[in-house]
């Protein structure tokens, strides 16, 4: 995991981008070739999709290499292929995952920019890839099937970007939605005003929603050039929006890797308490336990953005489930 820097937030889009998307033919669609996807499973017989964009796994070298990573980047599909084991291989308890390859934005050029101009950064090579992948799948993989999306950190923010512009533009597409799990990005009330579709989740059950949160450890007092203001947060165990605790005990599962690299479940690791002055969910249970990242150099002490997902992994897949029999059973 040496050179992993995955799970940095990198955190509107151009309505014109989704009919580019919408109408490229298949043959000029670059997610036409397998090749361009981390995870393209075979028809199968599951009841719903999964639709994941994996975190930052890009950071250039140096300020002459390129702002956007290549989908052919070595080191991108090696790292995003690990994101995907840590954050997205759990959902395929729930459904099939298809996971795109996707062009990413240098991490600390994005994170240095105020958020207000985070996403004209976003909108090109992520969001039109973004825009691009979740077309082809709709048209040639999901066959009308629900589906949930997820994303974390610049894949959260991507996805924002695409619910703000492909789900108002196809409200048809919308309806299948089950829930979007946009973690380790702000969802703002401002960003709600300007896109009514779709809603914040309100409670473990509600559909067609956005579900959001940041963690951190407590009390740490230091700016989190992740969060935006007044962003909201749900509490991955209780699914409260309350800042009554949710006690490790009642965590299903975190999924860490061992030292030998095997990825492990480790149920009753990871409490969570919301600290709504900081628009974040609180984690006590976890201090010196965590492995150390190369992302840490971007972000305060204490700022678990790195283990947003595999903090609360087990309770995210049950949600998932819960969400998913609530939309089967009402549409």
């Amino acid at each position: 995991m040496k050179r992993l820097v995955p799970f940095l937030l990198l955190s509107v889009a151009l309505v014109s981008m989704v009919g580019c998307a919408s109408t490229q033919k298949a043959e000029h669609n670059v997610y036409a070739d397998p090749t361009q996807w981390l995870s393209l499973p075979q028809t199968g017989t599951t009841e719903v999709d999964v639709f994941y964009l994996y975190p930052t796994v890009y950071v250039r070298p140096d300020a002459s290499a390129p702002l956007y990573s290549e989908r052919e980047d070595a080191q991108l599909r090696s790292s995003a292929g690990m994101a995907y084991l840590l954050e997205a291989a759990v959902f395929e308890q729930v459904g099939a995952v298809y996971a795109p390859l996707y062009r990413q934005g240098d991490a600390a050029s994005i994170l240095a920019l105020p958020f207000a101009e985070r996403d004209a950064l976003l909108e090109q090579a992520p969001l039109e890839d973004a825009l691009a992948s979740f077309d082809y799948y709709i048209q040639h993989y999901n066959n009308g099937k629900p589906f949930i999306l997820v994303g974390h950190s610049q894949g959260a923010d991507v996805l924002r970007l695409l619910l703000a512009t492909y789900m108002e533009a196809h409200p048809e597409v919308y309806d299948r939605m089950i829930a979007a799990y946009c973690i380790g990005c702000s969802i703002t009330s401002d960003f709600l005003a300007e896109h009514p579709v779709p809603k914040f989740a309100t409670g473990s059950d509600d559909t067609g929603v956005i579900i959001s949160y940041n963690t951190e450890a407590p009390g740490v007092a230091e700016e989190n050039p992740l969060i935006d203001k007044d962003a909201l947060v749900i509490n991955p165990i209780s699914w409260t929006r309350g800042e009554e605790p949710a006690l490790a005990e009642e965590n299903l599962g975190s999924v860490m890797l061992d030292q030998a690299g095997k990825l492990v479940l480790l149920p009753g690791f990871a409490d969570a308490t919301l600290d709504l002055n900081r628009s974040v969910v609180t984690c006590s249970t976890v201090e010196g336990k965590l492995p150390q990242l190369a992302s840490s150099a971007f972000l305060p002490q204490g700022v678990y953005h790195s283990f947003d997902i595999s903090l609360y992994a087990q309770n995210l897949v049950e949600n998932a489930r819960v969400r998913t029999a609530t939309f089967l059973a009402t549409h």
